[in-house]
């Protein structure tokens, strides 16, 4: 009777609910159908409700689950682990407030279009609106931030709700993998016992409800914005025949958009301004061609002045640095073509009078393709008198910083970075927390043949999650990860740091300890000394090297340049993660930006160069 039960169920001619063997075909054949479509990682907090999700993913040999036991760290380092393997990786969470505390992670991953699939449990129908505890409502709990939303049914055993559930699997990973990547939200309602049953699956469902050659149930294919040099052929005369030119290239993750955009630079003869999360500052494709100092010199108003484009070409998010955005303001008229993939609008200055819905990458390569024929290719080693200007600029703003820098007589954050650019290794990932961290970066990292890469939350720009953020990252295995964070940013994430010694991770996190908001002092809140240091300033005089000892991390103040550069290849050649604390003071920090600033501005403005024309 048993046995012919069993076979009714799986034909799907009695479904059931609730059961053992009912959470493990139908849970098992979800979790089944994300392993069969790549994903190969699941970050798991521990709750009772969420019990079938959390065994069936550790119960399947092709996935690796990471525990937490702090959903907010946990869904911030899935999202550094999707980052680094740019590709899905699952958060699951019990019911209730655990559920909400995913949120931040989730508008990040919406913003800066990481494929994160957060799975929720959630009581059954009948225990929502009624009192029960750990139960709010999960129905679109992350609103517009999620890029697809599924409410699934109750598990059951019969094979119409099998294929429901290999189908919803196969979507989900789709949707948060495809163009404009990013969050999707699966809440799954299950009612009690929770304790999916151990047997097998019944051989009836087995063949129809999966495919005999281990393939996904449902194959998404999507078919990228590719198009071809013929095509653009007019559009390629005409940014040929532009005297002033300019790419900027804003954050960005395809690994082979770099070679591609340069050579398109090079062909066109156009300065190429990079941000460093584009991936185009560092790598084999780097050259003369490639502007890293815009920050520094494009403060100089004479100078943003004078170099005024016809046209720019813009890929990827929003950069970084302000005095970009405001030159771009500044010169608003000008032809200024927004290129994406994607359903984002990277615009903020409202200055885009085209934008092109095409793959960057394909559309670079088939530039290049349309520019051929014409045999008036400028190439790399003969600059226009444009570029050519531009990279004089850039050479004495550069020149400008690394002398000023010289000069100081301690340790400086700015510094951090320009030691950091002569000591990674080929291959390191730095990632840099947000504030000052990521506007220092983008300052003061130059551009180098060397490949690093460079990662940071900038979708939604908050700094809370950034070290969980980084050690997901790091947990991707993609080489020596360093993290420059400032002290806010770690207090508010040291929950994140119990991911280190608990998954043996290795990484190294420089801290820019000066005891508070330090980007503050750089804004008109600075002007009131009454309030100032009591409502933005915020000294918290923590002594961080207690939370090292706590969460198991090797620890170093360092005081010199010396003794940080022994710290940092210590800590990058050793098992673990390892603390490198670096102490500044905020106005100080504030004083040696504006003069830096000016430093460069006087640089770039000798009296041989004045009243000079692009």
């Amino acid at each position: 009777m048993g046995a012919e039960r069993q076979t009714d169920v799986a034909a799907g001619e009695a479904p059931s609910t609730g059961s053992g063997q009912a959470l493990r075909l139908f849970v098992g054949a979800f979790v089944e159908e994300l392993a069969r479509s790549g994903v190969a990682h699941a970050c798991i907090c521990p709750g009772s409700r969420s019990t079938p999700l959390a065994l069936l993913l550790r119960r399947h040999p092709a996935i690796k689950v990471w525990t937490h036991l702090d959903e907010r760290s946990a869904a911030y380092f899935a999202l550094g682990m999707a980052k680094a393997l740019r590709e899905p990786v699952v958060v699951v969470s019990t019911s209730g407030t655990a559920a909400v505390n995913f949120a931040p992670a989730v508008v990040e991953a919406y913003f800066a279009r990481v494929p994160l699939l957060v799975l929720t449990a959630d009581r059954p129908p009948e225990l929502r609106d009624v009192g029960a505890p750990q139960t709010i409502d999960q129905v679109r709990l992350y609103g517009s931030h999620a890029k697809w939303f599924l409410e699934m049914m109750l598990p059951e055993a019969s094979s119409q709700a099998i294929r429901f559930a290999r189908t919803a699997a196969c979507r989900a990973v789709a949707t948060a993998r495809s163009d404009a990547a990013g969050p999707v939200h699966v809440n799954f309602p299950f009612r009690e016992p929770l304790i999916p049953d151990g047997g097998p699956a019944p051989e009836r469902d087995a063949k129809v409800s999966q495919r005999d050659d281990e393939s996904p149930y449902v194959s998404v294919e999507e078919a990228p914005r590719r198009p071809d040099a013929a095509g653009l052929a007019p559009l390629a005369a005409e940014l040929r025949a532009a005297k002033r030119g300019l790419i900027v290239c804003g954050p960005q993750d395809d690994p082979r958009f770099p070679e591609a955009v340069a050579r398109l630079a090079a062909d066109l003869g156009y300065p190429l301004l990079a941000d460093p999360l584009s991936q185009v500052r560092c790598g084999p494709h780097h050259g003369p061609i490639v502007i890293d100092s815009y920050d520094a010199f494009l403060r100089d108003e004479e100078t943003a002045r004078a170099l005024a484009p016809d046209v720019v070409l813009r890929f990827g998010a929003t950069p970084v640095s302000k005095p970009l955005l405001l030159y771009l303001q500044r010169h608003g008229r000008c032809r200024q073509i927004l290129v994406g993939g994607g359903d984002g609008w990277g615009d903020p200055g409202l200055t885009a009078s085209e934008a092109l819905r095409a793959d960057p990458r394909s559309l670079c390569e088939a530039l290049v393709g349309a520019l051929q024929p014409a045999g008036q290719v400028q190439g790399a080693d003969t600059p226009s008198h444009w570029a050519a200007r531009w990279q004089e600029v850039a050479e004495m703003a550069r020149a400008a910083l690394t002398s000023r820098l010289g000069e100081e007589p301690g340790m400086s954050e700015p510094g951090v970075f320009a030691e950091l650019a002569d000591m990674l290794p080929d291959g390191a990932l730095l990632f840099a927390g947000n504030s000052m961290p990521v506007r220092d970066l983008d300052a003061f990292f130059p551009g180098a043949k060397r490949p690093v890469r460079f990662l940071a939350n900038r979708g939604a720009s908050g700094i809370d999650g950034v070290v969980s953020t980084a050690l997901g990252a790091s947990a991707a295995g993609s080489g020596p990860m360093v993290l420059v964070t400032g002290d806010v940013s770690l207090y508010h994430d040291m929950n994140g740091l119990l991911a280190a010694g608990r998954h043996g991770l290795q990484a190294t996190i420089v801290l820019l300890h000066n005891d508070g908001g330090g980007i503050f002092s750089f804004l008109p809140q600075a002007d009131d000394p009454e309030h100032f240091e009591e409502l933005f300033g915020t000294p918290h005089g923590l002594d961080f090297g207690h939370a090292a000892t706590m969460y198991g991390l090797s620890y170093q103040r360092v005081d010199s340049w010396k003794g940080f550069r022994s710290a940092v290849r210590q800590s990058m050649g050793s098992p673990g993660v390892g603390l490198v604390e670096v102490r500044t003071e905020r106005s100080a920090n504030a004083r040696l930006h504006r003069e830096l600033w000016d430093g460069v501005s006087r640089a770039v403005r000798k009296p041989d160069r004045e009243g000079a024309t692009p």
